[in-house]
């Protein structure tokens, strides 16, 4: 195939009739999917399944993540022509990758959301594939690994941030974007000795005995040295992303609900994802994005390529394995 492919492709997230290849159709027409990947439930030849998870509850300060599934995938469009650079294969041609649409829910009914996200990716997870989600707010983390958890037991977890959402909160029903990492290791879904945080710049009283290379300790130290320390807190074990979009400096991200400046850089975070080639890593997720708060469009294009990423990253893994 090749750009003259876009006279005739068009819809391909219906259309498409294979699960692997490139697409050409044109960035500004047709139906959107992620990456123009086939929209489908059908998960019997998938590998990868990216879904999207449209919840935003009770947020800091800008709501709107709900909005940041829908973003992405409009922003992915301009990627959907050439293998992500820099990875030296082509995760789009090699690998079968579905959209899996979105999560459906009562939008008025927010205490049943945990369980519905939870049977959500259990669905994905228990069909073998791999979950790539697009968020919502990042409390959505926190029901996706007591999938995970439910599944492989208590894995290994890095998570990129600005803030390192330990903060004390025993009450398991409340729903909160900021407290997922302490719920999770309260609930021994990961172990802080097997979690590292990555991007932080705000203060924390207690974190909980997890692993934290700061924003700063990035920039001073370099990509080498920052990927050495989450590789050694990781090792081998069974390994979940989590990426807020606010580990990402305003300058790169400014519509999320929480931006803190002096973060990472568009193309550190791009290092770093690309420098974890070969951990195992059994699914992902990037949260936060909050279109509203960001008339041009440049937190939905940074979040549709960490998505990109964390697909390519997690395809690495499904090479390796031969699957």
């Amino acid at each position: 195939m090749a750009l003259e492919d876009a006279k005739t492709q068009i819809d391909q997230a219906f259309t498409r009739a294979e699960l692997r290849g490139l697409s050409f159709e044109n960035a500004f027409g047709g139906a959107t999917s992620f990456l123009r990947r086939r929209l489908s439930k059908d998960l019997r030849r998938a590998q990868i399944a990216v879904t999207g998870i449209p919840f935003d509850q009770a947020v800091t300060n800008r709501p709107g993540t709900r909005f940041g599934p829908r973003a992405i995938r409009e922003a992915s469009t301009l990627q959907a022509f050439d293998a992500p650079y820099g990875w030296g294969y082509d995760p789009l041609s090699e690998l079968s990758i579905v959209d899996y649409g979105d999560m459906a829910f009562d939008y008025a009914n927010v205490p049943e959301v945990p369980a519905r996200i939870e049977a959500h990716l259990a669905g994905i997870i228990n069909a073998g594939v791999v979950p790539i989600t697009l968020g919502g707010d990042h409390f959505i983390t926190l029901p996706i690994l007591r999938a995970i958890a439910a599944q492989h037991g208590p894995v290994a977890l890095i998570q990129f941030d600005a803030h390192s959402d330990t903060w004390a909160d025993d009450d398991m029903s409340r729903i909160d974007h900021g407290t997922f990492l302490y719920k999770a290791l309260k609930l021994g879904l990961v172990a802080p000795e097997t979690t590292v945080s990555v991007g932080i710049r705000t203060d924390n009283p207690d974190t909980l005995g997890v692993s934290t290379l700061d924003a700063p300790s990035v920039h001073q130290d370099g990509i080498e040295a920052s990927l050495a320390r989450i590789r050694k807190v990781v090792g081998d074990r069974p390994t979940y992303v989590t990426f807020d979009i606010d580990c990402l400096d305003p300058a790169f991200a400014p519509g999320t609900g929480t931006p803190v400046w002096g973060g990472l850089a568009s193309w550190q975070a791009a290092a770093l994802l690309r420098g974890l080639k070969g951990i195992n890593m059994i699914g992902g997720d990037v949260v936060e994005v909050s279109p509203p708060y960001d008339p041009t469009g440049a937190t939905a294009i940074a979040g549709a390529h960490v998505a990109t990423e964390l697909m390519a990253l997690a395809g690495w893994g499904l090479r390796k394995e031969g699957r």
